[in-house]
């Protein structure tokens, strides 16, 4: 196996799938990339047994073979090297060298073999979007996912698909956020599976937010998401996602339409004197009024005061600052709503002239 390519061109594909790999490892073969070199294309493939990230891009004169080199190493030393160098990889038996210019570094290889290969994929769905719309999708739920919860199907992100449009759904059991996208080509039939948190977010750095056709293959235990370049593939969560749509709130009759840039400074501004442990705020309602509270323990208070547009009086309710502010964040627009009931009910947060976005946020006891 010998190739050489332009720095920075080899080092797209290794930025791409390094982070798959783990500092530590069951298997030995996991910490290195396997780079296979045929009819002059380069792939160069990361996996952790959970997620697996094929990349490939094309070469000149190449001599076919592969081998698995060390991810680690392989990645610090293309980065470390001259832009616009050229680095020109060879394998001798074992070793693989590594050059550029006057730069000659050596490493040991492991067995292409060793590595382990992925299962072949027995699709049940394929569907057609672009990149911008599940990119867009991941950022605006993505954040609400639970991070090691013995409850391990809210450790993830459901993807919920039906014959017009995908749903990405993400709770944690005190806020859940959800959005949807139409898409061209839907479903035969509804279709509900959960990505985990370390597949979510390689895809998401993965996704470049461009118009580029992405397609997506469900299979009954793992998804697959092809682009020209990039092959992703990652086991899906085998549980049951709780029924979402029954913790939206109805009934929410109290509209509070606000500046969001406002509302969130406020909230930034108040949460330094909250309580460290609980973090609370308390947003008390009156007519074209939101006033925002923070206390603590050593009795230090804040106030904020900012004009809102509602006829609503008397409504007192406290959230954990950061769930209110990171729905916020992931609203566009200029100005939001909020949706309140009372003060034992949860809040929803939402874009004034779309519903496709919709946050809601648990109650807090002050």
């Amino acid at each position: 196996m010998r190739f050489t390519l332009q720095r920075e061109v080899l080092l797209k594909p290794l930025q791409q799938v390094v982070n798959v790999v783990e500092r530590r490892q069951t298997m030995p073969v996991l910490a290195n990339l396997l780079v296979s070199v045929k009819d002059n294309v380069l792939s160069v493939t990361a996996s952790d047994t959970e997620v697996e990230l094929v990349a490939r891009c094309n070469l000149d004169g190449a001599e076919d073979g592969e081998t698995t080199i060390p991810a680690r190493k392989w990645f610090d030393i293309v980065r470390a090297l001259p832009d616009g160098s050229q680095v020109t990889v060879k394998l001798n038996g074992d070793r693989i060298t590594v050059s550029a210019g006057r730069s000659r570094f050596v490493l040991s290889t492991l067995p292409a073999e060793d590595f382990p290969s992925s299962d072949e994929l027995e699709v049940v769905e394929r569907v057609s979007l672009t990149e911008s719309v599940v990119k867009e999708l991941i950022e605006r739920t993505a954040f609400a996912m639970a991070q090691q919860d013995v409850r391990f199907y809210l450790n993830g992100l459901l993807f919920d698909l039906s014959e017009s449009n995908l749903r990405c759904v993400a709770t944690d059991g005190h806020r859940l956020a959800l959005c949807e996208a139409a898409i061209p080509t839907g479903a035969q039939s509804r279709k509900q599976i959960i990505l985990p948190r370390k597949g979510v977010l390689e895809l998401q750095r993965l996704l470049e937010g461009s118009d580029v056709e992405l397609e997506l293959e469900l299979g009954r235990s793992h998804v697959r998401a092809r682009r020209s370049d990039v092959m992703f593939t990652s086991k899906l969560i085998d549980g049951r996602f709780p029924d979402y749509e029954a913790v939206i709130p109805i009934g929410a009759d109290k509209l509070v339409k606000v500046d969001r840039e406002l509302l969130r400074s406020a909230l930034q501004r108040a949460s330094i004197l909250s309580n460290e442990k609980y973090k609370g705020v308390k947003l008390e309602v009156s007519p074209d009024q939101l006033r925002v509270t923070a206390h603590n323990p050593e009795q230090e208070e804040a106030t904020e005061e900012i004009e809102a547009e509602t006829p609503v009086d008397g409504v007192a309710i406290g959230f954990n600052v950061g769930y209110l502010m990171e729905a916020i964040a992931a609203l566009r627009g200029e100005h939001i709503i909020l949706q309140l009931r009372d003060a034992n009910s949860s809040a929803l947060v939402r874009e004034v002239d779309s519903e496709a976005c919709r946050h809601v946020v648990m109650p807090l006891r002050l």
